[in-house]
């Protein structure tokens, strides 16, 4: 398969960027995305050229490192991570668009690589418990309803790749808060910071510039994990929950 690629090039964040056209022939249909590229930059340096920087680590839609944006979609068509998108969903001789995430908190790196450590910083704030280490407890130790096990995994499942805040016209990581805030509040070793959690990461995402959730569910419907948007939800009545009870205790 052959593709015309138009890749965004950026030096530096200081840099001015652009977009340059570079042909990717003879490209195997079952290749992955981060594989098609991969092709492209060993012929890239065989020709004495300077190849395109990209973020990839696991590749297998774990580590939400490759963070991109192809024909428009955060981590491109499908509801995978970039390196699960396979060249097979493209038309032979089709023209692919990749830049790297558009969010003014995740500044630009190199190429179509981004700086996510805000992301890091929110978790820091409040995406943790105070927990002793140590071994595992019996899982029989502490009872929990399916139904609430459920939910939890599902809000677990976030891997924090960025697709939600590169989305949003808010440039809103809301989904990505409220999957770390739903996952601690909904089981039992999240409790001793559920009260501050949602307070504190909000505020930090405040903080490092991101937007707030106008409810456009464009996160949903790019999230590679799945991640329901109900977990916005459950954020705001924990937000809501925390600012109360800081303001109770002020009182008292």
């Amino acid at each position: 398969m052959n593709f015309h690629l138009r890749l965004w090039k950026q030096k530096s964040a200081a840099d001015k960027g652009e977009f340059i056209k570079i042909h990717a022939t003879e490209i195997p249909s079952e290749c992955s995305f981060l594989e098609m590229l991969d092709i492209v930059n060993n012929r890239l340096t065989r020709e004495g050229k300077e190849p395109v920087s990209f973020a990839s680590d696991c590749r297998e839609g774990i580590c939400g490192t490759c963070h991109m944006v192809i024909n428009g979609v955060p981590q491109g068509p499908g509801r995978g991570a970039a390196c699960q998108v396979y060249m097979r969903k493209f038309e032979n001789g089709q023209t692919i668009t990749v830049e790297p995430f558009r969010v003014g908190a995740f500044p630009i790196v190199k190429d179509l690589v981004v700086n996510r450590s805000a992301y890091d910083r929110i978790i820091r704030s409040g995406g943790f418990i105070s927990e002793h280490t140590g071994g595992a407890p019996d899982a029989s130790t502490t009872l929990i309803p399916k139904p609430v096990a459920d939910s939890a995994m599902d809000a677990a499942a976030c891997i924090g790749c960025g697709a939600c805040a590169a989305a949003c016209p808010n440039s809103s990581p809301m989904l990505f808060v409220g999957a770390k805030v739903t996952h601690l509040g909904l089981l039992p070793q999240g409790q001793s910071e559920r009260k501050s959690r949602a307070r504190n990461m909000v505020r930090t995402m405040q903080e490092e510039g991101f937007g707030n959730c106008s409810n456009y569910y464009a996160c949903e419907a790019v999230c590679p994990a799945n991640v329901p948007a109900s977990v916005i939800a459950m954020l705001n009545r924990e937000y809501i929950r925390g600012e109360v009870s800081k303001t109770v205790g002020a009182i008292d």
